[in-house]
This record gives C-alpha cells, sequence and structure tokens, in this order.
C-alpha cells in the first residue's frame, strides 16, 4: 500500500489526469484485464466459473481481484442471483461496451507486430511401427 502524501502517487494522479491514453490503459492495463475485457466482448456475459476455466493460468484470488477492480472502475457488471450453488454473472457495461474500438485496435496491432507469435501447437503426430 502507498502512502497517499508519496511523490510517486502525486504524479501518477497527475500523469492520469492530463492524458488520456494513461488513464485508459490504466483501466485496462495488466496481465489478465485485456482477456477478461476479451472475452466479455466476444460472449457477452460469463459465469466465474467459465470465465475461470477459459484462463487456467491465472490463479483465482487474481481473477477475483482484477474482476473487483474492473467492476470499481464500471467497467464490468456483476450479478448475483439467490441460488444455492451461487450463481455469478458479468457482463460488460455501456461503459465497458465503449471499450470495443479501442480493444480490436489493440488486438490487431498486437498480432501484426508481436515477434514472437504463439500459436496453439498441432498435435504431434508418432507413427507406430508395424
Amino acid at each position: 500500500m502507498r502512502k497517499e502524501t508519496s511523490t510517486n502517487l502525486e504524479n501518477e494522479k497527475l500523469i492520469l489526469a492530463g492524458c488520456g491514453t494513461s488513464y485508459t490503459l490504466d483501466l485496462i492495463g495488466g496481465r489478465w484485464k485485456p482477456q477478461i475485457l476479451w472475452r466479455l466482448l466476444l460472449q457477452g456475459c460469463m459465469r466465474y466459473s467459465q470465465l475461470k476455466n477459459s484462463m487456467p493460468n491465472v490463479s483465482e484470488r487474481i481473477l477475483i481481484l482484477q474482476l473487483r477492480e474492473l467492476e470499481q472502475d464500471r467497467l464490468i457488471s456483476r450479478r448475483v442471483y439467490p441460488e444455492v450453488p451461487p450463481k455469478v454473472e458479468y457482463r460488460l457495461t455501456v461503459l465497458g461496451l465503449s471499450l470495443k474500438p479501442v480493444l480490436c485496435c489493440l488486438s490487431n496491432w498486437g498480432d501484426a507486430n508481436r515477434p514472437n507469435r504463439v500459436v496453439s501447437p498441432e498435435p504431434e503426430v508418432v507413427a507406430v511401427g508395424l
């Protein structure tokens, strides 16, 4: 936790207040937020378990933290159904949906410019001797 009077925090506040790009990247930046936003953009609505299963490398703690931050920033909404077991759904808000052109541009730029594009590996074919 940072001190409220730190120079670093004051500089961050000034940058975010004066630069739209920095503000946007602060909201959607990080390792998992873009993936969460992209999945919700494509799916429309997802349950927590669907999100978790679609990103097997994210820890539960981090996923919950990222979802809370996105909800706090009003980019996603969370709906809890009063059922047992609990059912929770996430979807983009109107503000979150307004990021569609930004996310598409970032995705297209990344696809065109990343040096080592990760491609799903083809299953290895093993010849079986007769």
